[in-house]
């Protein structure tokens, strides 16, 4: 909805009101503005001027020499090459020194040798959109439709002085879709009074049920119908006023008659139409719904196939109008037209929806009967526009209207009590504080000893419960004026589950390492659910799924992340290093009668380079021990180091010797490794290295609290050693040998080097360690670290079969 500040104005005193502190002000309280646009886009000095003689250019066929009044004390002379150039026109001129839109200025220049002081303008020169310009003139100048007095300034004529605000409105508040309802917004956050339009008008003593009777075949369709005949009517171009209005508010002025019901509609919000009475087949109107294969050309010259969801207006036989969505081009009000038939009606709301979608058509009027009108104010649109057709087109009123009325007009009672509302709100308003709020919002109430029973007003359908009544106290006292408070009653205040808390705590790790959190589908397709699932388990399919590729509910995390490297290496963002944290689902049903189960997991991809020193020349390439890292990372984070241990393994999907499970207290709760060639092939990927976690078992399982330690004050002592064990030894194996053996004194146990080949016998290998001895209450001697160096490298002798490399 776009709302002119220089027309909110007529309704409301804002004058000492900016356009853009209405915006603020209305946005606090519940209607938010997207814009506030300004209409002059940067033009200046730009005045009306009087063609007072035009004469053809000696030298071009195609420019007029103009002698233009601009108010001083000479005229000016102008060249222009438009068309429609004539003496005796009222136009617009910017005078030499102006500035047009597009920071054009205009200068004295020589033009086929003849001097030219300034130029006649389009509208379109001003910056007005071609769209909303009326058709006869929007091409060459514009030529205005009335006199008015040279020099004024053309930009306060024209309306481009005016700021436009642009409503972003919720459905709720269909009461916003008009100048009316917005006055009302405007008024209430300001504590100001409304200024309604005058309606009053003066009838002839002809009556026009002699000229028109009204049937209505479905009456809850149709509730209301009222048929206005107005005679002598002089269609011709609008005033100034009018089309400046319509043009603001993005409508493209036609004539006068078609522009009051379009000015009608933006003011109360009212649709209307006019038929060109003369034009009608009949003195019968008869609404109903169109016979299927029913034709009907509308106004915008379009044939529109009619099916029985269509309601439509007709002569008695035939459609003339598509009921509350457009009007047919065979009525349609021309200049020939003299009488005018003008049609307010309250229609189904539901059903122009479905009218308007089967017709394939959606109109200004559509859209407001589609959120529903306000029935008790279509007569008043009615008078309204008959007034102004009257003032604007000369017509003559004809009495007793032909109306069918079977409307229900009944202001919901909604009680209040004013303790529970402040409880709600967290306030402390009193009675006649809720009754002043009630008074600047214009609604009708009565005090009770508990609080209010308020009738809301036909123009708020969005007032039924006690709980809007709420909303409104608290959005006109201000939202930023509530205080905070915590709710009342057996509620706490809320926090983080251990388990959220720890699930953020992964989140942070991971992208503190390095990682991009990425958040991918739950649905895929058959073959990558298939690809990923266990032996035992049944594929979990929607029964109407979007397509194929969507219609299976995800095994694992890794087949989408494969997609997210994909698509950003084949747009040459090479080095790629995501995680994401989501759900996997599995069934062991068969008949899959019971829900699936819905498991946490956290998955990683990696390809590219993983750090780069570029002065240095210096890069390190995403390789298995960089994943291995991450995940070692991720367990010290979580306290899971002296539960969690990696084994060599094999999947289908990875590298046969560059995989490995992550083991938890016996359990696989995951597994690390590269992506087989094939896969990454297949995938449109390089060397890429990945990782998936059950991130419920390990956020799941209770660990002992941290403790801290504090810096040793004494020296350690390291000893290396050099061992020789079967080649089917892992290194972790010994490892914890290693650290089982050597007791309290041993505190860090790193492996430095891996040997096989000449000089070890054949299915052996050799694996280096540096052992750390540290006492921290005192200073080690060699013998105390020598007892406990020995008994390791005795149990490793008669554990793991280990002997010291000679």
């Amino acid at each position: 909805m776009l709302v002119s500040y220089n027309w909110l104005k007529q309704y409301v005193d804002i004058n000492e009101i900016t356009a853009a502190d209405i915006a603020e002000k209305m946005t606090r309280g519940g209607v938010e503005i997207d814009f506030v646009h300004h209409l002059n886009q940067g033009a200046s000095s730009i005045v009306v001027g009087y063609v007072q003689s035009c004469t053809q250019h000696p030298d071009a066929d195609k420019l007029s020499i103009c002698q233009v009044d601009i108010g001083e004390e000479e005229t000016v002379q102008i060249i222009c090459g438009a068309a429609n150039i004539a003496e005796g026109q009222t136009v617009v001129v910017a005078k030499v020194g102006a500035r047009l839109p597009g920071d054009l200025k205009i200068k004295k220049a020589k033009l086929r040798g003849e001097l030219s002081q300034g130029m006649i303008c389009s509208l379109q020169e001003l910056g007005i959109d071609s769209n909303v310009i009326a058709k006869d003139v929007a091409e060459g100048i514009y030529v205005f439709s009335e006199a008015i007095v040279p020099g004024t300034d053309a930009l306060d004529a024209l309306n481009l002085s005016d700021d436009v605000l642009e409503l972003d409105l919720t459905p709720n508040r269909s009461d916003c879709l008009h100048m009316l309802g917005v006055a009302y917004e405007v008024a209430a956050l300001y504590g100001k009074e409304v200024t309604l339009p005058e309606e009053t008008v003066d009838v002839d003593s002809a009556s026009a049920s002699d000229l028109i009777s009204v049937e209505v075949e479905n009456k809850e369709e149709t509730s209301y119908y009222e048929a206005v005949v107005i005679k002598d009517v002089k269609v011709g171009a609008s005033p100034q006023w009018l089309q400046n209005r319509l043009m603001a508010a993005g409508i493209r002025p036609i004539n006068n008659v078609v522009d009051v019901t379009n000015y009608v509609l933006l003011e109360y919000g009212q649709p209307l139409h006019a038929f060109d009475y003369d034009k009608l087949n009949s003195n019968e109107i008869l609404v109903r719904r169109a016979k299927d294969g029913e034709e009907l050309v509308t106004l915008d010259g379009q044939t529109r196939s009619l099916t029985g969801e269509n309601l439509v207006i007709t002569d008695g036989e035939k459609p003339v109008a598509l009921a509350g969505v457009m009007g047919g081009k065979s009525t349609e009000v021309d200049h020939t037209t003299t009488t005018v038939l003008l049609e307010a009606a309250v229609f189904h709301s539901s059903l122009i929806r479905q009218s308007s979608r089967t017709a394939g058509v959606r109109s200004d009027s559509s859209a407001r009967f589609e959120k529903g009108v306000n029935p008790e104010r279509t007569p008043h649109a009615a008078k309204r526009a008959a007034k102004l057709i009257h003032e604007l087109a000369s017509g003559s009123i004809l009495s007793d209207a032909a109306v069918v009325d079977t409307r229900t007009i009944t202001e919901p009672k909604i009680e209040l009590n004013l303790k529970k509302m402040n409880q709600r709100l967290g306030m402390d308003l009193t009675s006649e504080e809720t009754a002043a709020i009630f008074k600047q919002l214009s609604f009708q109430f009565e005090q009770t000893n508990e609080g209010f029973i308020l009738t809301a007003p036909m123009r708020r359908p969005d007032l039924q419960i006690q709980e809007d009544l709420y909303e409104e106290v608290a959005r006109i006292y201000g939202y930023d004026n509530i205080p905070a408070t915590l709710p009342e009653g057996t509620t706490s205040q809320g926090s983080l589950t251990p388990f959220q808390a720890k699930r953020r705590r992964v989140a942070s790790y991971f992208e503190g390492v390095g990682l991009s959190q990425v958040l991918t589908y739950s649905l895929t397709s058959p073959a990558k659910a298939n690809a990923y699932k266990r032996d035992d388990q049944t594929l979990i399919q929607l029964s109407m799924p979007m397509s194929e590729e969507r219609s299976t509910m995800r095994t694992s995390l890794l087949p989408h992340l494969y997609d997210v490297l994909s698509y950003n290496v084949n747009r040459k963002n090479a080095n790629m290093h995501v995680y994401e944290i989501g759900s996997i689902f599995r069934s062991n049903e068969e008949t899959l009668t019971t829900q699936p189960s819905e498991h946490e997991y956290v998955a990683g991809a990696l390809t590219g380079v993983w750090q780069e020193n570029t002065w240095q020349g210096e890069k390190k390439v995403v390789d298995f021990f960089v994943v291995k890292g991450i995940i070692e990372g991720l367990v010290a984070e979580l306290g899971l180091e002296e539960i969690i241990s990696y084994q060599p393994a094999t999947r289908p999907h990875l590298h046969p010797g560059r995989t490995a499970e992550v083991i938890m207290k016996g359990t696989v709760v995951g597994y690390l490794g590269q992506l087989h060639p094939t896969v990454q092939r297949d995938s449109d990927l390089r060397e890429t290295y990945v990782f998936e976690l059950d991130l419920q078992a390990l956020l799941q399982t209770e660990v002992s609290l941290i403790q801290y330690k504090p810096l040793p004050r004494f020296p350690s002592i390291v000893r290396d050693i050099a061992l020789v064990v079967n080649q089917d030894q892992t290194a972790g194996e010994i490892l914890r040998t290693i650290q089982g053996a050597g007791g309290s004194l041993l505190t860090s146990v790193q492996l430095f080097d891996h040997y096989e080949g000449e000089h070890l016998e054949e299915g052996k290998k050799s694996l280096a360690f540096s052992l750390t001895y540290l006492d921290p209450e005192k200073t080690l001697t060699d013998a105390e670290v020598e007892e406990v160096h020995q008994t390791i490298l005795q149990k490793l002798e008669s554990d793991a079969g280990a002997t010291l490399r000679q």
